[in-house]
């Protein structure tokens, strides 16, 4: 074996033990090696140097040590009832004394067990470790682990996270039908809308979805904060913090506050009210910034106004629910109104905590506005779900959570070396894109969470469930492992990077139980062979779009689709229905330059796809041989299709209810290519479609008849 090959075989020993894939298998079915360049690239991102043999061999040592140095693990997450094991480390031989202080204030005694493990010098002590069962009868929740090495006089504590070994959610589906519409909330505007969609249209929307045409839920895109100052990022996939909530959303008018506003000021409103009913008309590009400008200048306007005592308790009570993590959040917005996103202050003083307290004194008045901001959006958000669940639905919002967050947003200073430097997350080359993906967003650094207990990832998910019956998880194969793409490289050249999935679904499970909500798992793409089997196990549901259901030679008839599953015609990143039976998504690709096999050849491989589903159809008795590709009915036979699934979820797009045609993303692409997450509703003329014109719209109630002649609503 040559010094290369030796070498080689001790980087790829060393990615293992770090959880970095050496090889992947890609959409292709064939394996990849990984370049030595992405592996020394990533490891380093984890904070693992190994760009020599002797970094290589110094970072074995040093995971070799890291157990035995502490006394508790930094955090134990278990399955109840799973007969977890914990270890603790004091010098050999020394007594130690181990309890568990339940959620609920209980303490437990966990029963050693009789393991022998060889004690191991470390530091010149020779230390030796105990191991402790977690107790089957502990229940579900966040309890603190103690540990006491009396001879020592040395204690340590650290949480222990028992999650359910299943959501109850999922079970209480079985057994009926639903469905809901799937909607860019942004995009759908009514007679009082600001130029875009807002709390107070989600409401409307959802009473009408649930009143009419009897809808279960309503699926939205991620709701997350967008920068605090225009512009404004039009992607609600690049957040600058998945916690906290985007207030260009805010239903100004809505606000009890906005009742005490001045003549002027009201003047002032009733005429941005007026002159963006035009742009609520119009089926062009939306103008987020401007309706952002606008929405800001009311908004602080209302803030100014004094609150009612039963008010201002209320939001007394936010903050303190909230806390540390929304005052951050706050100053952080009011720091970027102040220097900028993007400065090189960031990385220097405005993390020196000193400077920070100065700043957060001068500033109190703006971070006490974007602390509002947020109370206003919980109580709007709160609003609708009330609204979609008053209206007869059983499931209500299902709430969007993003894969992560920009690289110069909240969440990169507010939680620190959580997130890992000198890399970001993506996709390698698929079929759909076949460049790879490069989504700007920093990893979760898989160690550091986990010593944070994770408590970030909990506090997340438990202000995106608060006012939710469920929650999509935006690649929720990211839980399992994500692809990391170092600074520098292509998207082509990452490396997957493997999580405690057992954790991270596990503590999302526990929220969602919490919360009682549903959770669907976009788990589409690559993916490992038992990842769906963890997902089902857990009552977690998954994802089918039907143009994705092929198997080696024919489409995989419906009947065979999994039950715990949400099923779809189509997704936001594809063409509404009539726009992909075109084919538009293969004429953009190829206009755009993001085709490696050629258009005449892609063209050619969808069109065999896609015919073959349209053939499914048509042999049920579904479709006729005489309709058109881009007819309305054949939407309808696809949407009948599904509903030959045993799937407990069906998602019907809003787009194709009411016939708009334009795709809403075209991934791989940027603004200056095609203007995505901008596209307002519009039917097949291409005219505006309002809130307003939901109830009783002919496209929609075809649709939703074709779904009750299948059986689907009752």
């Amino acid at each position: 074996m040559s010094t290369d090959e030796v070498h080689r075989e001790a980087l790829v020993h060393l990615a293992a033990r770090c959880g970095v894939a050496a090889r992947y298998v890609g959409w292709d079915q064939r394996e990849h090696d990984v370049s030595s360049e992405t592996i020394v690239a990533v490891l380093g991102s984890l904070g693992v140097p190994a760009g020599s043999a002797d970094e290589i061999a110094d970072a074995h040592t040093r995971l070799d040590d890291e157990p035995w140095q502490r006394m508790l693990p930094a955090v134990t997450v278990a399955t109840e009832g799973g007969g977890a094991t914990f270890g603790v480390h004091v010098p050999h031989w020394n007594p130690v004394h181990v309890w568990i202080v339940a959620e609920d204030g209980r303490t437990l005694h966990p029963p050693q067990m009789d393991v022998w493990v060889d004690p191991r010098e470390i530091d010149g002590v020779l230390v030796g470790r105990a191991t402790f069962a977690v107790p089957d009868e502990l229940e579900p929740g966040y309890h603190r682990l103690h540990a006491l090495d009396s001879t020592a006089d040395h204690t340590d504590e650290r949480p222990l996270i028992v999650t359910p070994r299943r959501l109850s959610t999922a079970d209480s589906l079985l057994g009926t039908q639903r469905w809901g519409l799937a909607a860019q909330l942004y995009s759908v505007r009514s007679a009082r809308s600001w130029g875009v969609g807002d709390f107070a249209d989600l409401a409307r929307i959802s009473e009408v979805a649930a009143s009419v045409y009897g809808a279960d839920f309503i699926q939205v895109n991620p709701l997350h904060a967008a920068q605090p100052q225009a512009p404004v990022e039009a992607s609600p996939y690049l957040p600058v913090t998945r916690r906290f909530v985007n207030p260009l959303y805010i239903r100004v008018e809505d606000i009890p506050e906005a009742a005490g506003l001045r003549k002027r000021d009201r003047k002032r409103m009733a005429e941005l009210t007026r002159m963006f009913f035009d742009e609520n008309l119009s089926s062009r590009k939306i103008k987020r910034n401007k309706a952002f400008r606008a929405k800001m200048d009311m908004l602080e306007r209302i803030h100014r106004l004094p609150r009612t005592e039963r008010r201002d308790f209320a939001f007394r009570s936010f903050r303190k629910r909230e806390g540390k993590g929304l005052r951050r959040f706050a100053t952080w917005c009011a720091l970027v109104e102040r220097h900028g996103s993007e400065g090189p202050e960031w990385s220097e003083e405005l993390r020196d905590k000193r400077f920070v307290k100065q700043q957060r004194r001068e500033l109190a008045d703006r971070i006490d506005f974007y602390t509002w901001l947020q109370w206003i959006c919980d109580e709007q958000l709160a609003a609708a779900q009330h609204a979609a669940v008053s209206a007869g639905m059983s499931i209500g919002i299902v709430a969007d959570l993003a894969v992560g967050v920009g690289r110069h947003g909240a969440d990169v200073w507010m939680l620190g070396d959580v997130l890992a430097t000198g890399a970001v997350v993506g996709a390698p080359p698929d079929g759909f894109n076949q460049q790879g993906q490069s989504w700007d967003q920093p990893p979760w650094h898989p160690r550091h969470l986990a010593e944070e207990g994770y408590v970030p990832y909990r506090d997340m998910l438990r202000t995106v469930l608060r006012h939710a019956g469920g929650l999509r998880v935006d690649h929720i194969l990211g839980l399992f492992r994500l692809w990391w793409i170092p600074d520098g490289m292509g998207p082509a050249e990452g490396a997957y990077v493997h999580y405690d999935h057992d954790a991270l679904i596990g503590i999302l499970a526990l929220e969602a139980e919490r919360a009682g909500a549903v959770v669907i798992g976009e788990d589409l793409g690559v993916f490992e062979p038992h990842v769906r089997e963890t997902l089902s196990a857990r009552g977690i549901l998954g994802t089918s779009i039907l143009w994705f259901e092929h198997g080696p030679y024919a489409p995989i008839p419906p009947e065979e689709y999994r039950q715990l599953c949400l099923t779809s015609v189509t997704t936001h990143d594809l063409p509404p229905t009539v726009g992909y039976l075109a084919g538009d998504h293969i004429e953009l690709r190829s206009r755009l330059g993001l085709l490696e096999t050629g258009e005449d050849a892609e063209r050619a491989r969808d069109e065999r796809d896609r015919d073959a589903i349209l053939d499914l159809a048509r042999h049920r008795g579904l479709l006729s041989e005489t309709t058109a590709r881009t007819d309305p009915k054949t939407v309808d036979a696809l949407y009948r299709l599904i509903a030959s699934s045993p799937s407990v979820l069906l998602g019907v797009a809003l787009v194709d209810a009411v016939g708009e045609r334009r795709i809403q993303n075209q991934p791989g692409t940027g603004a200056d290519q095609y203007p995505n997450w901008c596209v307002p509703l519009a039917d097949s003329e291409g005219n505006a479609v309002l809130v307003e014109d939901l109830d009783g719209n002919a496209r929609f109630t075809d649709l939703v008849a074709a779904l009750r002649a299948s059986g689907v609503g009752g």
